[in-house]
């Protein structure tokens, strides 16, 4: 995704976890390293940036926790989120009082360098599959209360998301399936509960079963820990009816041959629980 394109995430989302992080970190007494050594007149100027190849997210909320430290520092920046970065790449200036800038380095980092870690293992996905229709889509394997973050990286780094939660979307599971009773029960059973505007998914493991959903017309079918070989058998079997999302086993080796079979989507839950942060960092010019 262009960084042009990508809709900003409201601060409604983001600044109460940035209240509970700053919490978390200055406990009772503050940041006492920082508040013993450095006058409170003492002023700076700090260079954020790329310390290895990526793709950023977050930077709202990074300036928001420099801003909720002290509002008189100052955030100039100068790349936007989905931007490509490169070793050495300037992402944006922070000046004003040092003492602030060093109690908000950590917990801007954290997210900073979080997100866009995320946002980096996404690209690379993307770029991976480039010249095949399938979409990099996240799912809910992410951290309790970083959801929205989370998925708003994955969108940062070219992906698309998944529903948001179980209030959002139907997914039946296998586990829900074995306790139905069948595939096509639970499809008719969530049917009818569900109102007009709520999408129907449902998991498959075998091909069987792939036709079996068929008779229901669920929205989306989700071909879990197929072969390439099922998948483009599923892609065949299904013949345009339903969107195919493909899931399992999915990683930078092997997603060009799963895109490359025909399905719609491929989820790749370890984009949100398993992506290493991007080695962002501050460099510090004391101004005086």
């Amino acid at each position: 995704m262009s960084a042009h394109d990508l809709i900003p995430l409201s601060p409604l989302l983001y600044l109460p976890l940035v209240h509970t992080a700053l919490a978390e970190d200055l406990g009772a007494a503050g940041d006492i390293t920082s508040d013993s050594i450095i006058p409170d007149t003492t002023m700076v100027r700090v260079t954020l940036a790329s310390r290895q190849a990526g793709c950023l997210a977050g930077i709202d909320i990074a300036e928001a926790v420099f801003k909720q430290v002290d509002a008189r520092l100052q955030v100039e920046k100068f790349c936007k989120d989905g931007a490509a970065l490169c070793p050495g790449d300037t992402i944006a200036i922070i000046s004003g009082p040092a003492r602030a800038a060093l109690t908000a380095e950590r917990t801007a980092l954290n997210f900073l360098g979080h997100l866009s870690g995320i946002a980096s293992a996404t690209a690379r996905m993307v770029a991976a599959t480039e010249g095949h229709k399938a979409r990099i889509c996240c799912t809910r394997k992410t951290i309790p209360g970083m959801r929205a973050l989370q998925k708003y990286a994955v969108r940062a780094g070219g992906g698309a998301n998944h529903r948001f939660g179980l209030d959002d979307a139907v997914l039946i599971k296998d586990n829900h399936i074995g306790v139905a009773g069948g595939v096509r029960t639970a499809i008719a059973r969530a049917r009818a509960h569900a109102g007009h505007m709520v999408k129907i998914e449902v998991e498959v493991d075998t091909l069987a079963q792939l036709e079996e959903a068929l008779l229901e017309k669920p929205d989306i079918i989700l071909l879990d820990n197929m072969s390439n070989d099922m998948l483009r058998d599923a892609v065949r079997i299904n013949n345009g009816r339903a969107i195919l999302e493909a899931s399992g086993n999915v990683n930078l080796d092997t997603v060009a041959g799963i895109a490359a079979t025909g399905v719609d989507l491929i989820s790749v839950g370890a984009l949100t629980h398993s992506s290493a942060c991007l080695d962002l960092g501050l460099d510090f010019d004391w101004a005086g």
